[in-house]
């Protein structure tokens, strides 16, 4: 089976081996390659299970490079709603197209319309599926009317999940939709960040305007979108994607998914490459940590799942309010969305090596 260029030939390289033999040296550094490519080997061969289709069909068209047309990717794109976390996911909606209560898409935190609708949209439903129709119609109607209270002018953290959302379900053409671009657009502050809370500067924890440039096609991202991206890509790498000139922040050093409107150095790094800057140095430090977390086998490990800390609530006014978890796998364990994700930025990094 073809293997991804996943990239631990660095790694390999940088080994420091004593003084022997030019001969015995080779064979060790042929060894360790050897080693890492059967490592490589069998993760590739973990992600492509069948039993999570999403993680196989992105592991096939973004590590593997099979194009979209290949039998065996739209086959595995066909049961994505079929089985795996997104038939999980669907089969609790509701008949309207909504989870929880139809009173609000927002609330509780982390299960109802608004975080399941941005987690089907990361696993690769799009507007195909009768059931994303109808819970984008959902949004629509509550959240983007002009004769009631809307988001159009609102926090840039749910104007950016929702277009991001939106975009992926197959609506990016949709004027509603541009006006949410817009306002991400004019939302930006003067140092090139963005920030959910009153504030004249930006904050790393403020990704979500980056993330839904980085889903918009190329073609679409108007003049002001690319400013835009390139003020905030120089904004995170500035700040080498988690140093904000204070103490660490432990939170965007672990791993985290679904991240909600969460950071963390993973998130940076995804958003990053994904938009163009993955030769860039200033990447490094932040390269660094995420090969440092890589496990001897290949993988990498889920380590929370938000909000992180638990007793954590963005603003003192959501502690009133019962936030439910949600997660997709079990933290502590090896995670095929982590991995997948790392691999996507290291094989992004080494595409331009």
């Amino acid at each position: 089976m073809e293997k991804a260029k996943i990239g631990q030939t660095s790694a390999i390289s940088s080994l420091t081996i004593p003084s022997l033999p030019l001969s015995f040296k080779e064979e060790c550094k042929s060894s360790l390659k050897r080693s890492q490519e059967m490592n490589d080997h069998n993760v590739i061969n973990w992600l492509l299970e069948e039993k999570q289709p999403s993680v196989r069909y992105y592991t096939l068209i973004d590590l593997l490079d099979h194009g979209r047309d290949d039998p065996g990717v739209k086959e595995a794109y066909s049961n994505i709603p079929k089985n795996g976390w997104a038939f999980e996911i669907l089969r609790k909606q509701r008949s309207e197209g909504h989870w929880e209560s139809k009173r609000s898409l927002y609330r509780p935190k982390y299960t109802a319309t608004n975080w399941m609708a941005i987690v089907l949209s990361d696993l690769g439903l799009t507007r195909e599926n009768s059931q994303i129709r109808k819970t984008a119609h959902l949004f629509f109607r509550e959240w983007m009317r002009k004769e009631k209270p809307n988001i159009f002018h609102d926090e840039v953290c749910i104007v950016g999940n929702t277009a991001r959302m939106l975009t992926r379900f197959g609506y990016d053409d949709d004027p509603r939709v541009r006006k949410l671009f817009d306002r991400l657009v004019e939302d930006q502050k003067e140092d090139g960040g963005w920030h959910c809370c009153t504030s004249t500067t930006g904050t790393l924890d403020c990704w979500e305007a980056l993330a839904a440039f980085a889903v918009l096609p190329e073609p679409k991202r108007t003049k002001g979108i690319k400013n835009a991206i390139e003020r905030g890509a120089e904004f995170y790498l500035e700040r080498s994607l988690f140093d904000d000139g204070g103490a660490r922040y432990q939170p965007w050093l672990r791993f985290h998914y679904p991240t909600h409107y969460y950071y963390d150095v993973l998130v940076g790094l995804d958003l990053l490459t994904k938009l163009g800057y993955a030769g860039d140095r200033r990447l490094r430090p932040a390269l660094k940590i995420l090969k440092d977390k890589r496990r001897k086998d290949g993988r990498w490990l889920l380590e929370r799942i938000h909000p992180d800390p638990a007793s954590y609530a963005w603003g003192k006014g959501n502690l009133r309010w019962k936030v439910k978890p949600f997660g997709l796998e079990d933290t502590g364990n090896p995670s095929k969305w982590i991995t997948l994700t790392a691999l996507r930025v290291l094989k992004r990094v080494e595409d331009l090596s």
